[in-house]
Order: structure tokens, then sequence, then C-alpha cells
């Protein structure tokens, strides 16, 4: 999809975050204290990108998760004066946000702090409907 059907596509906060690797601002997104079973998607092209197994509350103010359960692409990011590690999605290479290495031990030690504004939501019930049904068993016990 090109840049100008992008800015049709999505609103102007996704756009900034997505294609012009932006940031929304902490604790004003609507994912950061999501607490609903799902996954998370690419806002651009529906890739999945995280479960809501795999996220937990780091007292950050953005979504925050373990592990991806599809590929990612990291990159290194040195704007802003400082070295991070940028996330992008594999197949729009959308930006989504960075990961750290400060997450939980028990949880494998990463946190991928990503913004809201990259994401959709498909609620663990809306899965088999939306297509996405593969991901049903990570939520099997």
């Amino acid at each position: 999809m090109n840049k100008e059907d992008l800015k049709n596509k999505l609103t102007p906060l996704q756009f900034y975050v997505t294609q012009q690797n932006g940031t929304e601002r902490p604790f004003e997104n609507p994912y950061w204290d999501h607490e609903e079973p799902g996954i998370y998607v690419d806002i651009v092209s529906g890739e999945p990108l995280f479960s809501s197994l795999d996220k937990f509350d780091s007292g950050c103010g953005w979504p925050s998760f373990a592990k991806p359960i599809k590929k990612v692409i990291t990159k290194v990011d040195k704007t802003h004066g400082m070295i991070r590690t940028e996330v992008r999605s594999e197949i729009a290479d959308s930006h989504l946000g960075h990961v750290f290495t400060d997450g939980p031990k028990a949880l494998g030690g990463l946190r991928y702090c990503i913004n809201s504004a990259s994401l959709r939501f498909i609620p663990l019930k809306d899965l088999e409907k939306e297509g996405y049904q593969e991901y049903l068993v990570l939520f099997k016990k």
C-alpha cells in the first residue's frame, strides 16, 4: 500500500507512528492498560504481533509484551541521543516501538514497549471470525 493510500486508511496518529517512526503519549493510548484476552495485530497489514497472554504492566504508559507471537524486525535506533532497539513489523515494515532488556526475568527479561497506534486488537471471541483461528491454540489450557 502506498503512502497516500495509508494516509486515507489510517488516522493521523497511526500514520505518524507507523510510517514516520513517531511515538504516542504515554498513558494516553487505548492499550496501555487493556486486559481483555486476544491478539494484537499490525494496524497496517493485519499481521499478528503480540498476545494478551504475554502482556504485562511495566508502568511505562505503553503496552508492554514479553515476546512477539510472530517474527518482528529489530533495528538499531540512534535517534534522540540514545541507542535503542527499534521494533518493526515484518510484512508492512511499520514502526511499532522499541524493545528493552528490563522486562520481568520470569518472562524472559524483555520488554517490547509498543505504541497502541500501531496496533489493532482482535478479541479472543472474534479470532475465528476475523481469520485468526490458528491463534486460538495460544489460549487453550
